[in-house]
């Protein structure tokens, strides 16, 4: 029987001849990333894989090359639901298949809070509409592919810091109007094979023992068969989840539904045979579905693979392309056309520009199996137009917290970039003592070495892995700064000589999802020509911190990570780039965060861009006039001198072809389209969460309630740098003859068009999204924000001079608001008012229109 059989087998039978004990292995995964499997009854385990912008595969130690797609603010920001669906057809499945993973844990699909958080750049969008239907496209077209979504994270999980404690305090209309309707209008369009809860609390109670949120509102509201399963140890007891509803405990390590425990439970009564089948038939469901849906997978080989580098190169660079948002343009210094425009020599600054800055950190990071920086990209652009310009260099400001990694500059002794990697078992498993003669040898292409659960299975309790390479030559004198981060302890030595010592002691840190030290320093004098020997010896045992004596043992998250770059004065490097800036044309500075700022595992501090970044961005704009700023994030960002420059572009994270995209759009190949997902603050005072966003004693108090985002700043009368919405093209529109049909309501629906020309005046063609946004009865005895997005569109391509008539839909969910006192969704009757234009910014929507609805309606469910 091959494994794909149980596509076709009977569930209920299956079930049925289920013992007690297979039952319960069932609700709880085996290792990292796999369910259990009953060969006795011809049930397949399924592996997962993290994303949500690619697909890592079971590796963080020497992973799979793979895509990587921009994040998911820089999706949302395409406004293009057919592109999404398209690409998790065509990319993200077939990764998927390559990788031989039949469920991707995600979309991400959290409301986006706060900037602040530290996985907001995995979150669509501040706007629950806008971030359901993204999410819906991307898992319509995934699971078109046979691979099933894993939506996550379920729900109020906004912020990192205190992420298994926190208590998410929210209305229930907030709950149901902003942070779960992303996830229900998901369910509605597109019914994704699983849902993973989050790690925090709901109004006092830990999602993943969550009742009300996994079974009236899941189960019972949206009817979703979907199959639960916990965030990675995200499960905190055994009878609250399994009587909750959480089908599937993730990892199977250091688990708590073993067999011995649930036996406990059910001898116990505090969970019953019954419910314990009721969960193991769900975790089945998933099962057949991928047996259904990619049964190549499951009969696979099960060995993961890279697949064709240009193969779905051109759609990825045309989705991070569609991604970038032009916020400002003038003098019409975009796009760059070099000969047009005079240009003889650009400058390229910013500590961005050469750095490989695909993704944020964490559960979304990847190794790329190729990829081309900023730099790279614009150079190759300009060719392509036929510039013959002078281009310049410097770095400017640095821009990272942890030093760069140095795969690039530490090579083997036959030449290839990485290290030798030796593994050894110590002489017990109490001891620290290793044995000289290594278990494992190992070629190591990567200077963060993240052992999570992939090191040799055979090494005793305590371990070490000692790597060795050789620091490239350089062709000038130079000093050289080492960084050395450890979960575990580490020692960096250099031709024989202690260089860091973190293994004495050390000081805790937040790296490696807080399991690492901080990172300690260490400088060495560099001579021109000269090859140095590097060896990084590492155990996988805590060293003792000032007031944590606690020498731990990283079974789990284990890892070291090597930095290093030359040593360079900041004022000297400042004033490299206003050298440049003032003897250029133009300039383009490649300025933001990267996954160290933001990341899985802990919160920003502020919305500030590194270092001296924003002073080197004044300083170059002062010395040339025609300065373009493009900046890498994948959340909000001050912009304190958005007024000095003349140009910038917001680029996201947009994965392995972030250069082919800058390049194509800077250059004018592309026209931009992209419009921000989220708004950007003039300060991080003016985000609707300030003062209440971190825990305090473990409770997250959701002061906003309703007025997240955009609908703050218009509730507020607040500007904010650049609104929601907000995005510019190389040609202009003019949008005009708002129409509306008279509302019709039928079987408890109520539907009605907007309609809506739109011309291109502008002298190129060019995409355009078309925003509807609602405001509603002043009537109404509750309050609601001023303006919701409740529709929007896409033109493509319009020619100059050329119209076009687009039609927006609305319905039921348009207009609902949640009533708390009888637990249903209301349409209130009275005058509603639709306003239409390209952004959410007041001076953006100056077409509008009226329509009534003449009865109250209410209704639950879908």
């Amino acid at each position: 029987m091959r494994p794909s059989d149980f596509a076709e087998r009977d569930l209920d039978e299956v079930v049925e001849q289920l013992t007690t004990d297979e039952a319960i292995l069932l609700t709880a995964g085996v290792g990292f990333w796999h369910t259990h499997a009953v060969p006795r009854l011809g049930i397949p385990a399924v592996k997962v894989s993290d994303g949500p912008n690619g697909i890592r595969g079971n590796h963080f130690f020497m992973s799979t090359p793979a895509k990587c797609l921009p994040s998911a603010t820089g999706m949302a920001a395409t406004f293009d639901t057919a592109l999404m669906q398209r690409v998790g057809l065509e990319l993200l499945a077939e990764e998927a298949k390559l990788m031989q993973a039949p469920v991707l844990l995600g979309p991400t699909c959290n409301t986006q809070r706060n900037p602040l958080g530290g996985r907001s750049f995995e979150s669509f969008s501040e706007d629950p509409h806008l971030a359901g239907m993204m999410a819906a496209a991307y898992i319509k077209g995934l699971q078109s592919g046979g691979i099933g979504a894993c939506i996550k994270h379920f729900l109020g999980n906004d912020k990192e810091n205190d992420r298994f404690g926190y208590d998410s305090i929210m209305s229930e209309r907030a709950l149901r109007e902003i942070y779960a309707m992303p996830f229900m209008l998901a369910q509605k369009y597109a019914q994704p094979w699983s849902f993973m809860t989050a790690y925090n609390r709901v109004n006092g109670t830990h999602v993943s023992e969550n009742k009300h949120i996994i079974q009236d509102i899941l189960r019972k509201e949206w009817a979703s068969d979907a199959t639960v399963m916990s965030d990675w140890f995200g499960v905190y007891s055994i009878d609250h989840s399994i009587n909750a509803g959480l089908d599937l405990e993730m990892p199977g390590t250091n688990k708590w539904r073993t067999l011995d425990l649930m036996n406990r439970s059910v001898q116990s009564r505090k969970i019953t045979k019954r419910t314990v089948k009721e969960r193991a038939r769900k975790v089945l469901g998933l099962v057949q579905k991928c047996a259904k849906g990619a049964p190549e997978i499951l009969n696979g080989d099960g060995i993961e693979r890279t697949g064709d580098i240009e193969q779905g190169r051109d759609l990825m660079t045309k989705f991070a392309s569609q991604a970038i948002v032009l916020l400002k343009n003038e003098g019409d210094i975009l796009p760059l056309k070099p000969k047009e425009q005079g240009l003889k020599k650009i400058a390229i600054v910013g500590g961005n520009a050469k750095a490989i800055v695909l993704s944020g950190g964490g559960s979304a990071a990847l190794k790329p199996s190729f990829f081309t920086t900023p730099f790279d990209g614009i150079v190759q652009a300009l060719g392509k137009i036929g510039s013959d310009v002078e281009i310049t260099y410097s770095e400017g400001a640095r821009a990272y917290m942890q030093m760069p990694t140095l795969e690039n500059d530490i090579v083997t002794e036959d030449g290839r970039k990485g290290w030798i990697g030796t593994f050894h078992s110590h002489e017990s498993d109490d001891s620290m003592v290793a044995i000289d003669k290594p278990l494992v040898t190992r070629y190591v292409d990567e200077t963060r070495v993240f052992l999570s659960t992939d090191y040799p299975k055979e090494l005793t309790k305590r371990f070490t892995l000692r790597l060795r390479g050789q620091l490239k030559p350089r062709d000038h004198d130079c000093k050289f700064e080492f960084g050395l981060i450890s979960a575990g302890r580490a020692k960096l030595y250099v031709d024989g000589k202690l260089v860091i010592d973190n293994w004495t002691k050390q000081e805790r840190g937040e790296a490696f999802f807080n399991s690492g030290s901080t990172e300690e320093y260490g400088t060495i004098d560099v001579k021109a020509g000269v090859s140095y020997s590097i060896y990084v010896e590492y155990a996988n045992v805590r060293a003792p911190a000032p007031n944590d004596p606690d020498e731990a043992i990283m079974d789990a998250n284990g890892g070291v990570r090597l930095g290093g770059a030359e040593v360079q004065h900041p004022d000297e490097l400042m004033a490299s780039a206003v050298k440049l800036a003032e003897e250029a044309d133009a300039v383009i500075a490649v300025v933001g965060l990267n996954a160290d700022w933001e990341t899985e595992g802990y919160d920003r501090t502020t919305l500030a861009l590194p270092g001296r970044t924003d002073e080197l961005v004044r300083k170059v704009a002062a010395a040339n006039k025609r300065t373009i700023v493009v900046t890498q994030s994948g959340s909000s960002i001050t912009m304190p001198w958005a007024d000095e420059v003349p140009v910038i572009v917001h680029a996201w994270y947009l994965g392995n072809a972030t250069g082919d995209a800058i390049g194509e759009v800077l250059s004018g190949r592309v026209n931009p389209s992209g419009r921000l997902s989220l708004s950007f603050p003039k300060a991080l005072e003016d985000v609707p969460s300030h003062g209440h966003f971190h825990t305090e004693h473990g409770a997250v108090r959701y002061g906003e309630d309703l007025f997240v985002g955009y609908k703050h700043y218009h509730h507020r009368n607040i500007e904010p740098q650049w609104h929601f919405g907000h995005g510019l093209s190389y040609t202009t529109f003019e949008y005009s003859d708002l129409s509306l049909t008279e509302p019709e309501v039928s079987n408890g629906e109520i539907t009605l068009t907007a309609s809506v020309k739109i011309t291109n005046t502008g002298s190129v063609a060019g995409t355009d999204v078309v925003q509807l946004y609602l405001s509603y009865p002043t009537t109404s005895e509750l309050t609601h924000p001023p303006l919701m997005l409740k529709a929007f569109a896409k033109v493509f391509d319009l020619a100059p001079g050329k119209s076009e008539v687009v039609k927006l839909a609305l319905d039921k969910y348009a207009v609902s608001y949640w009533e708390d006192r009888i637990s249903r969704w209301v349409v209130d009757p009275g005058v509603y008012v639709a306003r239409v234009g390209r952004s959410s910014a007041p001076q953006a929507l100056a077409l509008s229109a009226e329509f009534k609805v003449a009865k109250r309606l209410e209704w639950n469910g879908l």
